[in-house]
């Protein structure tokens, strides 16, 4: 029996999912580390990590997964973490640079583009540096807390869960959590990791932990902690509820229809109690 190893994202809106994990008892019993969206879906597929918050693109590439149930980073409004910046009108791009860190935002932005705002553009993955991009493309794709940053008074932009809502009437879930089926063997059998996970997302959004997240990400990311709590506490949804699976079975079949993702896998969830069930959720009309 071993400690199971957690891969978690190191940006602003993970903060109230890793309450526990930080400031209570749940910490102790894993091993966790921080990284990229990216780099957290590699973990879990080269098998460094054993549960990871993937982006929601991930679920179609790494076999083997099971969904920790009711917990997203999802939004049902405009995002603000993910956007497509330009200094031209977005109908005019044409070249677009994508965030190296992303997988979901570009799977999003490719299906956006080939089904509502008209295809044909061009694509290359660099580094999230906004000032280089412009410097070679039409627009850069930000996600995460350097799209926070971004004085949107200078660019044009595009809020990539605002179009997506605005076409389809969905919410759009960036990542969830999921845990490789074959470490559960080697785990502790007492641990109930759906109910572990879910309340350490309900303990970080209790009032008081909000009100200290929002204090030292501020000051983290050089933004006012007024645009911190509405962040959060408005277009951050942190629920996988029905809403929000309806969306993301959407992404799914809109993502294989314009080649942006392959086939997904029926998603598999882990229940109360770690024993693992089959969970099919019909697609989104």
């Amino acid at each position: 029996m071993r400690k199971l190893r957690i891969s978690a994202i190191s940006y602003l809106n993970t903060a109230p999912l890793m309450w526990d994990f930080e400031h209570g008892q749940a910490g102790s019993a894993f091993e966790v580390g921080y990284t990229l969206p990216s780099a957290c879906a590699r973990a879990l597929l080269e098998g460094s990590a054993d549960i990871g918050i993937i982006p929601a693109a991930a679920y179609t590439q790494i076999p083997g997964l099971l969904v920790i149930p009711e917990v997203a980073i999802a939004s049902r409004q405009a995002v603000r973490s993910i956007l497509l910046v330009s200094k031209m009108p977005i109908d005019s791009v044409r070249r677009v640079a994508l965030d190296t860190s992303s997988m979901t935002s570009v799977a999003l932005l490719k299906i956006l583009f080939e089904k509502w705002l008209g295809g044909g553009r061009a694509y290359a993955a660099m580094a999230p540096d906004l000032e280089n991009m412009l410097a070679e493309y039409d627009a850069g794709l930000l996600i995460g807390d350097p799209a926070l940053r971004v004085d949107r008074s200078r660019f044009h932009t595009l809020d990539l869960a605002e179009e997506w809502i605005r076409f389809t009437g969905k919410p759009f879930v960036f990542a969830f959590w999921a845990v490789r089926e074959a470490a559960l063997a080697d785990s502790d059998p007492a641990l109930d990791l759906a109910k572990i996970f879910r309340d350490s997302r309900d303990h970080g959004l209790e009032a008081a932990s909000i009100a200290r997240i929002v204090g030292e990400w501020s000051a983290k990311l050089g933004i006012r902690e007024a645009d911190v709590l509405s962040y959060l506490s408005e277009n951050i949804h942190y629920q996988l509820d029905a809403g929000c699976l309806e969306g993301l079975q959407l992404f799914y079949r809109y993502g294989m229809e314009v080649g942006a993702l392959p086939s997904a896998p029926d998603l598999r969830f882990l229940p109360d109690g770690k024993r693992a069930l089959t969970n099919e959720v019909a697609a989104a009309d």
